[in-house]
């Protein structure tokens, strides 16, 4: 058959360690042979980040700006022992925290249910569908050491004139300090965000984050979500027949435990950091989660949801066979590609990402998956392991 063409590109995100090699193989297994695949590639591997000083992340977030679309592969946020292995000449921020916070928006995340893989807690029949503000707070922090003998200051110069707060008088102790912010601007752009999905997809939203402790941070969230929901959306919610509450995050993990799922969550950008990693793992693993991040106008950034599965990469360095679930990487190259067919209105493109979605989730149902799956799997057929490459191959003999 003719391969589907493109009219635009989306913007391709390359990344590190094994799902680096994994986005290579599939693209060279179920995206080529079929799409004459039209992409505006930047290189976000942790040493062309180096080679760059990191201008390269920058440059892939300001493209999906320009064509709408983005694609990216997971990547490796460096700590004191990665600048060590590579070699280093700076502890670069996660490029996921530079591109959201050009982006802005918001980050939606939801398991991907396949029948006979059951979750954990099995009372999970619908998917919970997280919603995490992707501007701010420690993505975007400053940080030190503090010596003994020091204090630290808040000073905060604005309209109102010069304030400055003590956060510790360190005394005889050593220790260490750490500044965050947000905007009220932001924070309006994810309560929206939250809002809209929610009257797409008809589902309740809880926001939660923890007020009694953080009576200005934490509130601040808590009251712009109230105000724009009452002045903007009640009426909405209720003809739709849907609800939003805030909660304290403690009091949402347990309730979420007691539910059936269902529901959208919104959690400030750590918050929902940790817990779409709980949530995706209670469904079965973290490589069946998607992830998108959509911006306040109107641009959106597919992901996998997970890291760059560094401990199958030593093994596929020594030449060791591997068994790494490519699953969510698969879905962010469908949710770009179907995302870029609906914008320039190509529908075969649309029906090519439906097809490849399906064929991933018949292909595991039928008893064919990766090793973090088979465990889990309680399906009629009997469960087989095959390695990364093998696993797509019989996705394509679906497809």
């Amino acid at each position: 058959m003719s391969k589907i063409k493109m009219i635009n590109p989306v913007v391709e995100m390359d990344g590190d360690e094994m799902t680096r090699v994994i986005w290579s193989d599939i693209k060279d297994i179920l995206i080529n042979p079929y799409v004459e695949l039209k992409s505006e590639y930047y290189d976000l591997g942790l040493p062309n980040r180096e080679a760059t000083k990191d201008n390269v992340t920058v440059q892939s977030a300001e493209a999906i700006k320009k064509y709408g679309v983005g694609v990216k592969c997971a990547t490796i946020t460096p700590n004191a022992q990665r600048v060590s292995e590579y070699n280093l000449t700076s502890m670069w921020k996660s490029p996921n925290g530079t591109i959201r916070a050009i982006l802005d928006g918001t980050v939606f995340r939801a398991p991907i249910l396949v029948e006979g893989i059951k979750p954990y807690i099995p009372t999970w029949t619908s998917p919970i569908t997280m919603a995490r503000h992707a501007y701010g707070d420690i993505y975007k922090d400053v940080e030190a050491k503090v010596a003994k003998g020091g204090r630290a200051t808040l000073v905060i110069e604005d309209e109102d004139g010069r304030r400055e707060i003590e956060i510790f008088d360190f005394g005889k102790s050593s220790g260490i300090v750490m500044g965050m912010h947000n905007t009220d601007k932001s924070i309006s752009s994810f309560a929206r965000c939250c809002f809209n999905y929610a009257l797409d997809v008809k589902q309740d939203v809880w926001f939660a984050a923890k007020d009694t402790i953080s009576k200005t941070y934490d509130h601040n969230f808590k009251d712009i979500f109230a105000e724009i929901y009452e002045s903007e959306y009640r009426e909405k919610f209720e003809k739709a027949g849907i609800e939003y509450f805030y909660t304290l995050i403690d009091d949402a993990v347990a309730r979420a435990v007691r539910s059936n799922g269902g529901f959208i969550w919104a959690c400030k950008n750590y918050d929902g950091d940790v817990m779409s990693d709980m949530v995706a793992t209670a469904y079965g693993s973290l490589a069946m989660m998607t992830s998108v991040l959509v911006s306040p106008d109107g641009n959106y950034e597919y992901e996998a949801a997970h890291g760059t599965v560094t401990r199958h990469y030593y093994k596929y360095l020594k030449g060791e066979e591997t068994s790494t679930n490519p699953v969510a990487t698969i879905f962010a190259w469908t949710g770009a590609l179907r995302k870029r067919g609906e914008l320039d209105k190509i529908d075969e493109l649309v029906d090519f990402a439906d097809r490849l979605d399906k064929a991933v989730i018949d292909t595991i149902a039928s008893g064919y998956m990766t090793g973090d799956l088979v465990a889990l799997y309680s399906g009629k057929n009997k469960a087989v392991k095959l390695n990364t490459v093998d696993f797509m191959k019989k996705i394509a003999e679906k497809l």
